[in-house]
């Protein structure tokens, strides 16, 4: 019996409308939270450090490296249902936050490395002149910084309209959706009874899977998505009203949280920085990592 199963059973004990358990349900994501080891549990894999390249494969970057953040080993992830990770291999993670903050929409300044199980690999050097003493950008942040194991579990998560009962900003359709679950509560109540929350107010160190978040006082990653194609939409017809306009943000936004998963989010070693890699379901499936899209926000 999978999760989603599991959900489905224990809300039917408590005799909610079947029709109600399905659309909940569909509603939950389940998610891979990594924190770091210590000691205890199967180590998944590792943030700071050095990483293990591809014999061959230079530090991604060229010239201007970019820090590593950690990697996962997919075959020791515990298994996310709908998340539709690579059963084995690895994932590696970079990021030059300020730059990439900077120059957003590019993603000349993340990347994510996928190395399938069986090759050759060896631990990396430090890029010439990039090192645990070396700084980047205005910060006093190190290029490498020290590395620590890290063990995961799965844990579910519900979209924010749910979390914060906030839909006066939602489409129709979420409305409608959100008027419709008359036992909200209870089937709220069987998520974390199944699912408890171990470590509360405990943030996970990298996040695979779930829901995007929406950190500091800007938008969320899928919002800011929206946006960038809400501006395409404007320049290609300037006769467009605003409500037109925020309509046609607001369905692309709701589209792109359906197809574009949180492959990883997590805090940097600055602060004032979170950082998101969305990547589109398709994508994933086929392993194409080098078509996510990076949104480093502010936390404040």
């Amino acid at each position: 019996m999978d999760r989603y199963e599991q959900f489905r059973s224990a809300a039917v004990d408590r005799g909610i409308p079947e029709d109600e358990i399905g659309k909940f349900a569909e509603l939950i994501r389940f998610g891979v939270w990594t924190w770091l080891s210590t000691g205890e549990g199967e180590v998944v894999g590792q943030v700071g450090g050095l990483p293990r390249l591809p014999v061959g494969v230079e530090w991604p970057g060229g010239s201007s490296p970019l820090p590593f953040i950690g990697s996962v080993d997919c075959a020791a992830l515990p298994r996310a249902e709908g998340l539709g990770l690579p059963e084995d291999g690895s994932l590696l993670f970079f990021l030059h936050h300020e730059e990439d903050i900077e120059e957003y929409p590019t993603t000349d300044y993340s990347r994510v490395l996928y190395v399938p199980a069986g090759t050759e690999t060896e631990e990396a050097a430090p890029p010439p002149g990039h090192d645990s003493r070396s700084t980047y950008m205005e910060e006093t942040i190190p290029f490498l910084i020290p590395e620590h194991w890290i063990v995961a579990r799965v844990r579910p998560e519900l979209p924010e309209w749910i979390e914060g009962r906030g839909v006066q900003f939602a489409t129709a359709d979420v409305k409608e959706l959100f008027g419709s679950l008359k036992h909200l509560d209870e089937l709220r109540e069987v998520v974390e009874q199944l699912w408890p929350e171990e470590r509360p107010n405990h943030h996970s160190t990298l996040q695979l899977g779930g829901y995007g978040r929406n950190i500091g006082s800007g938008h969320s990653p899928h919002s800011q998505m929206a946006g960038v194609y809400g501006e395409g939409q404007r320049r290609a017809n300037p006769e467009m009203s605003q409500d037109e306009w925020r309509r046609l943000e607001h369905e692309e936004e709701e589209r792109l949280v359906r197809q574009w998963v949180p492959l990883a989010q997590f805090s940097t070693e600055s602060e004032f920085h979170y950082a998101c890699f969305l990547i589109d379901k398709d994508d994933l499936a086929a392993k194409r990592f080098d078509k996510i899209h990076s949104c480093t926000m502010f936390t404040e």
